[in-house]
Order: structure tokens, then sequence, then C-alpha cells
């Protein structure tokens, strides 16, 4: 059948409508890049791992985590997702892991963290790849915060003896931690990370002004245990699950310009 000019330009119209609708669709697949608006705040969350400041109340959640490699794989057993804030002092955010089973063992400070479950924040001020900041927690609060001056790709070195001054974090468990008598829900984070960490980082303004974007992205190491002898171990030879907020498309987080976009916003 032959089409008039104007229904031609209808059928067009049409699949035009029809892709804008979709559009959020594909927005909401697990290989599609985060993107989040970072609300300012008059007044600072106490950092105490529990999640019932009014300042977290009003913060929009992140997309619950997937995969790092996307969606070639399954989605996480657990939920696990995230939110942030700042102010004039600093960056805050908060997660909230599910997790039935809620274990560490690594207590000193730099220790490699994600031998243990943990949870990750990485953090590009200048979206270039280059002076990103690194911080893991596990259920015990120990801390492993590190400075990479490019990703491993590039032959970066990781500089373990970095510390953050004046870095705030706080662990809460909803259960109770190393005992595998019982059924946890969870365990939540808090983090308060002042703007000082990065000078000498970026060439932007600390604190951010409005409309800046970072680049940052959240991981979840999650390791099989088995228990023994009352206690919980790591399950031999198996590997680690990766979940993160934006998935990489493979088991590398060190690829910064695959992260998201967080803009810093004043007015909602």
């Amino acid at each position: 059948m032959r089409l008039s000019f104007t229904h031609y330009l209808l059928l067009l119209l049409a699949g035009c409508s029809t892709s804008q609708t979709h559009a959020p669709d594909r927005d909401r697949r697990n290989d599609a890049v985060r993107s989040y608006r970072c609300l300012f705040i008059s007044q600072a969350p106490v950092i105490d791992g529990r999640l019932d400041d009014p300042a977290w109340q009003s913060a929009p959640w992140t997309e619950d985590f997937v995969d790092i490699e996307g969606d070639r794989k399954p989605r996480p057993k657990y939920r696990t997702r995230a939110k942030m804030r700042w102010d004039k002092q600093a960056l805050y955010i908060a997660a909230e892991l599910e997790e039935p089973h809620v274990w560490a063992t690594l207590s000193r400070r730099d220790e490699i963290v994600f031998h243990d479950n943990d949870f990750e924040i990485f953090v590009d001020p200048d979206s270039d790849g280059l002076d990103y900041v690194e911080i893991e927690i596990n259920a015990l609060n120990t801390i492993f915060d590190l400075l990479l001056k490019r990703s491993y790709r590039q032959g970066g070195p990781a500089l373990h003896d970095y510390d953050i001054p004046g870095l705030r974090s706080a662990v809460h468990i909803d259960g109770t931690l190393n005992d595998p008598s019982d059924i946890d829900r969870g365990w939540s984070v808090e983090f308060a990370i002042p703007w000082h960490a990065f000078f000498g980082l970026t060439k932007s303004s600390l604190p951010p002004n409005e409309g800046d974007i970072w680049r940052i992205n959240f991981s979840r190491v999650q390791w099989a245990h088995e228990i023994v002898d009352g206690k919980y171990r790591k399950a031999p030879d198996r590997r680690e699950d990766n979940w993160v907020w934006s998935p990489q498309g493979e088991i590398d987080m060190h690829l910064p310009e695959r992260w998201p976009s967080v803009h810093f916003v004043t007015v909602p």
C-alpha cells in the first residue's frame, strides 16, 4: 500500500514518541551509566551508622547495586544502595547493605579490607581519571583508604600510606556481628569526607560550586562463607562477588571514565 506524505509523517512521529517513552526503561537497565543529584544540606548528619537523620530522610537512594559486569551476570542476591549529601565542610555518604550473616575479621587500619565483605567508595574530583581516592570499610568499621595517581591499567601505583585527615565513619549492625547462630538483617555505614582531603588532587573549587560534577562510584565485595566450629570463614576456592552502583562492564573498578556523574546542587 502506498502511503501519503501526511500518513508517513504521522508514522514517523509515532515512532519518535515510542522511542522517547522507552528511554527511561533503557536508563534502568543494568548496563546504563548512572547519575545522581547530590543536594546541599544545612544540618549535617550525625555519623553513627544509623541513617535516621533528617538529612538522609530527604535524600534519594541510588539505584540498587548490580553486578560489576552488568546485564551479562545475575542480579545480586542481597540489596545494596547508597545516598549522598554535602555542605561546606564535607561530602556525606551513607549506604545500606542487606546481609543475613554480618561478619568481619580485619581490624587494623589499611589492611586489605576487601579480603572481608566490604563497602567501597571511589571519588575522582576532576573527572579526569587521575588522582582519585578509594575508601574501603568492613563491618568492624576498619578503614582502608588509598590514593591512585592513575589507574592500574595506566601503570599507576596505589599509595597505601595515604590517609584522609579528618575522615569520619561509622557502622551500625542490624543484627549481631560474627554470630552464626542467628539471621541478621544487614549493616549500614556513614561517612563524612572533608573537602580538604582533595586538596592537591583537583583544580576544581573546594567545596564544590553549584553545578559542579564529580565522578563517583560505589562497590560492595561479598564473599561466600562457611561456618566451622561456630565461626565464619571464607569458603575455599570461591571468587568474590562484586556488586556496584554503576556497572563497569568488566571486573575492574579502576576505570574512572565509566563511573557515574554526581551533580552538586543547592536547590532541590
